[in-house]
């Protein structure tokens, strides 16, 4: 199974990042601080997210949409996801870029005022670029998310789909 983070905070090496490094860890039954195949923290492609065309941005792309699993993580801005994760989510083929990847909408807050954010605002967009959306978006606040138990309650509950749904072909005895 490849897993890639995707981070859309507007600050470099974030608490989005760790806790989207974090789940996508455990969803992928790995040991912790190993972290995923691939990080992409957006704030890194900078303006080439702007227009079309930009090697790393498509690279980004190419990585993402060879992936089994995708941890899409953002902090809450006015409500939903930020403008950075949309510029990106903007340079994949509408209905089929995403086609093949299980997609997972992490957000960050301060407060519980925004929990339904990931469900309501990130995973529309996912499914309709064609990602898996078998899990419910997940919400963390950002001041507590790696001692909160709503971390490791989410893994324990959606661990068995994920394996599931990213096992090779075939592949029974996983399942």
């Amino acid at each position: 199974m490849t897993i890639t983070v995707v981070v859309g905070n507007p600050k470099p090496a974030s608490r989005t990042l760790a806790a989207a490094t974090l789940l996508a860890e455990k969803l992928g039954g790995r040991t912790p601080g190993t972290g995923a195949d691939h990080t992409i923290d957006l704030v890194e492609l900078g303006p080439g997210l702007l227009g079309w065309g930009d090697e790393a941005v498509k690279q980004a792309v190419h990585t993402v949409g060879t992936s089994s699993l995708v941890v899409f993580a953002s902090p809450t801005f006015k409500a939903t996801y930020t403008g950075l994760l949309k510029l990106f989510l903007d340079q994949f083929a509408g209905g089929t870029g995403l086609q093949g990847v299980l997609a997972v909408p992490l957000m960050l807050g301060a407060g519980p005022a925004h929990a339904l954010a990931p469900e309501l605002t990130l995973k529309p967009v996912l499914s309709e670029l064609g990602g898996t959306c078998a899990l419910p978006g997940l919400y963390l606040l950002d001041s507590t998310y790696a001692e909160g138990p709503g971390l490791d309650a989410y893994v324990e509950r959606w661990t068995p789909v994920v394996r599931a749904l990213t096992a090779p072909a075939g592949d029974v005895a996983d399942r």
